[in-house]
C-alpha cells in the first residue's frame, strides 16, 4: 500500500509526461488507435491534407487514408515509438510517435513526409 509520501511522489511524473500517462501500453509500443488529420508534403513539394483512421490490436497497425478524394490503406507494426507501415509502395511509412500523440512520418524512400495528428 502507498503510503501519502509515496503517492505524493508520483504526481510529478504525470504532470510532466501528460501524454504518456494517457496512453496505455501494448507489449512493444503504445496505443495510437483513433482518428487523425493528415497533413504532408509529397516527393514533388506539393502539399496535401485529409484524414487518417488508425486500428490497432496489439501490435499490429492497420491505416486507412483519405487524401484529395483517394483512399489508401495501410498495415504494420508498431515497436516502442516507431511505426513501420506497408501501403503497397516500394518502401514503407515510418512514423515516430511524438510526446503529443502525433506521428510524424517519411514515405517515398525519405522523400516525402506526413504529419498524423489526433483529431
Amino acid at each position: 500500500m502507498l503510503t501519502r509520501r509515496a503517492a505524493l511522489a508520483l504526481i510529478p511524473a504525470a504532470v510532466a509526461f501528460p501524454a504518456l500517462a494517457q496512453k496505455k501500453s501494448t507489449g512493444r509500443g503504445a496505443l495510437i488507435d483513433g482518428r487523425y488529420t493528415a497533413e504532408g508534403r509529397n516527393p514533388d513539394g506539393s502539399g496535401y491534407s485529409g484524414t487518417a483512421e488508425i486500428s490497432q490490436d496489439g501490435d499490429a497497425v492497420a491505416i486507412a487514408w483519405s487524401v484529395g478524394g483517394s483512399a489508401y490503406r495501410g498495415t504494420g507494426v508498431i515497436e516502442g515509438r516507431v511505426v513501420t507501415i506497408d501501403w503497397g509502395d516500394a518502401t514503407p511509412i515510418v512514423y515516430v510517435l511524438m510526446p503529443d500523440g502525433s506521428l510524424h512520418g517519411t514515405w517515398a524512400d525519405g522523400t516525402a513526409l506526413e504529419r498524423l495528428t489526433p483529431r
